[in-house]
């Protein structure tokens, strides 16, 4: 017996679309767990000399999530890299998700035994604030420098580097502000080199790229979720749509920063055309 025209007709367009549909599926997951290690140069005549060559992994926004078991393919990306420090740039956990305290203790164990940790809070560590104490004493116990509104100097071959982070603006209403953490450093340390980690993009143009240091670590913008070309993204974390300051090195106020498109997703965001990234910068000394 024949089958219908219509009826093949019908079918053959219900199989197309199933079989796009799984492909869709497919690149959606693969756009979302296939982590990408970009590379970056940041060149400053500042630079000391012993900081030549310097390579730093930048993460953020984890967001909780695992790559592969315990985070192991998270940590073979980052120690592929070799780099000298890993910069964790906050939203290490997720709000929506809750803390799951076994992976942030695998996570902080597994970077910290590869390079110094350099951690400051984002907006969803304040989002569960009775947390953050808890979740910086973990973090500490397993060696990372937890830099709430603090700074650190570290040497190599015989020259200094300073790394100064701030807490989320959605921290305690009387913490110090980025602007006394800024007048510290300088009345403590005079004119150092230093990097500013702070975590919300959005905030360097108008007041971080004010502080006075050299570069600049941030993260939150999620490489705009979607990418498209000739674009920093189609949509910010505010749902403002064309965002900027989301990937990569950017200027503004005669200083620099580096944004990383992060890693995880925030409940139940996509990334589109936006792997999850380890971004590994390298500090030259030049013009």
């Amino acid at each position: 017996m024949r089958t219908h025209p219509r009826k093949r007709h019908f079918l053959r367009h219900f199989v197309t679309a199933v079989l796009v549909a799984a492909l869709l599926a497919a690149f959606l997951w693969w756009d979302n767990t296939a982590i990408q290690v970009t590379r970056f140069d940041f060149a400053s005549a500042r630079l000391p000399g012993g900081f030549d060559g310097c390579k730093i992994a930048v993460l953020g926004d984890l967001h909780g999530a695992q790559f592969g078991e315990g985070n192991e393919k998270l940590f073979a990306a980052v120690a592929a890299a070799h780099p000298d420090y890993i910069a964790v740039v906050g939203d290490l956990v997720d709000r929506y998700r809750g803390i799951d305290w076994e992976i942030v203790q695998a996570t902080a164990n597994g970077l910290a035994e590869i390079a110094p940790v350099y951690y400051v809070t984002g907006n969803h560590e304040w989002a569960m604030r009775d947390s953050v104490p808890q979740l910086e004493a973990l973090l500490s116990a397993a060696g990372w420098h937890v830099l709430s509104n603090d700074y650190e100097t570290v040497e190599r071959d015989g020259d200094t580097l300073t790394f100064a982070g701030v807490d989320d603006p959605n921290g305690y209403a009387d913490q110090k502000t980025p602007e006394e953490l800024a007048q510290e450093v300088h009345n403590k340390l005079g004119n150092p080199f230093w990097l500013l980690l702070a975590h919300r993009n959005d905030r360097f143009e108008s007041q971080y790229s004010l502080l006075g240091a050299d570069l600049t670590l941030s993260g939150h913008g999620h490489g705009g979720m979607i990418r498209l070309p000739g674009t920093d993204g189609l949509l910010g974390t505010q749902r403002n749509f064309l965002p900027s300051y989301t990937a990569g090195l950017y200027e503004a106020n005669g200083t620099d920063v580096f944004v990383t498109r992060g890693l995880g997703n925030s409940g139940p965001s996509l990334r589109v055309f936006n792997r999850p990234e380890v971004a590994v910068v390298t500090l030259r000394r030049g013009a």
